[in-house]
């Protein structure tokens, strides 16, 4: 209870120092000294104001900082000036400090890492274990993006779209260790709702969309279920109706952007009953928007998927020609498409090669057993 309350204050909290004349980096410090105390306290002794108490003891943790350090002498005048204890001021900068951390001067990785820790309230610890990193090498790259921003106003930042890409790059970690990166960027994502940009909505749709679907992904020993053979009655259909309704209602507004595209791809797998009965015809025309808005090579590959479900796997086969064969999953995709196609010594020859070429060992795993399983079926 308390993890979680702390979480949700800690950007607001963090823009409040930055509005008083801390730069960025030191308010970050200050910040985390005052969570790790927020933990110790409060289980004993809740305060009446949570945020007011975060406050004070941050801007407290921030001037002992700031006088203990020569380096920033430039500073020492805002030491006479710390407010009176009291509530903290209604306003609330979190979306400023979104844009912040997402600024374009940064790498995606280190947009993300900074977007978890300021934003997110995560200590770099867990941050680290979700990405399967070092603690070392994560506090640097967290150092070195504050650095980055440290001198820059909160209004100079990066814009939506920007922010938009680290929420959805955190989405697509998933999750590890003690931290549900898909659950925190769904979290992190409602809280831009106050943006109006039909792409916000747009991400969290096709956040809540996939997020519906997780609990069938994987079978009981870990291994990944493919979408064709998963039970939908594990889907949360609460999740699917509310990730349905906010892309419905961003999609009235005709200013259609890549994240709706997705996420009306994903409604349209959502709304099957089974997976015999998908519109992949509408689909095929989904990608087809999708293409025009990105221009990307992978999006191609799934419409090539697409394609041969659509109308056949020649068809398919025919759209994948087009691409680069370097192009990360082309062997699956190809694959696939031979296998349906019924030539299965090319199926199992390419799911062989896709296995070696996976990106994580689940889907290894997964490609290995496919290729094992044609070549048993080519046996009989």
């Amino acid at each position: 209870m308390h993890e979680a309350l702390i979480r949700s204050l800690t950007p607001s909290v963090l823009a409040v120092l930055v509005r008083r004349g801390a730069d960025f980096a030191a308010a970050e410090d200050a910040v985390q000294d005052a969570l790790v105390e927020a933990v110790r306290v409060w289980p004993a002794d809740p305060p009446r104001d949570a945020k007011g108490w975060l406050v004070t003891v941050a801007w407290r943790k921030f001037l002992d900082a700031t006088r203990s350090d020569a380096a920033r002498r430039r500073r020492e005048d805002l030491v006479g000036e710390e407010p009176a204890p009291g509530p903290a001021p209604a306003a609330d900068d979190t979306l400023q400090l979104y844009f912040l951390c997402a600024h374009p001067s940064l790498t995606p990785s280190s947009a993300v890492a900074l977007t978890l820790r300021a934003v997110g309230g995560l200590t770099t610890r867990q941050i680290a274990q979700a990405y399967l990193v070092p603690e070392a090498t994560m506090a640097q790259r967290i150092s070195r993006a504050k650095r980055t921003v440290s001198e820059m106003r909160l209004d100079q930042s990066g814009d939506v779209a920007t922010v938009l890409r680290v929420l959805y790059l955190v989405f697509n970690e998933g999750y590890s260790g003690d931290v549900d990166l898909a659950a925190e960027a769904i979290r992190l994502t409602r809280q831009l709702a106050a943006i109006d940009h039909p792409e916000v909505a747009g991400l969290l749709a096709l956040m809540q969309l996939h997020h519906a679907r997780r609990a069938a992904r994987t079978a009981p020993d870990g291994s990944l279920v493919p979408l064709a053979e998963q039970d939908r009655g594990r889907w949360d259909t609460k999740l699917i109706a509310e990730g349905v309704g906010i892309l419905q209602t961003a999609l009235a507004r005709d200013r259609l952007g890549e994240f709706q595209a997705q996420a009306a791809i994903a409604a349209l797998h959502a709304d099957a009953p089974t997976a015999d009965e998908t519109d992949w015809v509408q689909i095929v025309e989904w990608y087809d928007e999708l293409a025009r808005l990105t221009d990307s090579s992978v999006v191609r590959l799934n419409r090539a998927v697409a394609v041969g479900e659509a109308d056949g796997p020649r068809a398919g086969l025919a759209a994948l020609a087009a691409l680069d064969a370097s192009l990360p999953r082309h062997a699956a995709v190809a694959a696939y498409l031979h296998e349906r196609d019924g030539d299965l010594a090319t199926a199992a020859r390419l799911y062989a090669e896709a296995a070696q070429k996976a990106p994580n060992l689940a889907e290894r795993d997964h490609l290995t057993r496919q290729a094992a399983r044609i070549n048993a079926r080519g046996c009989r």
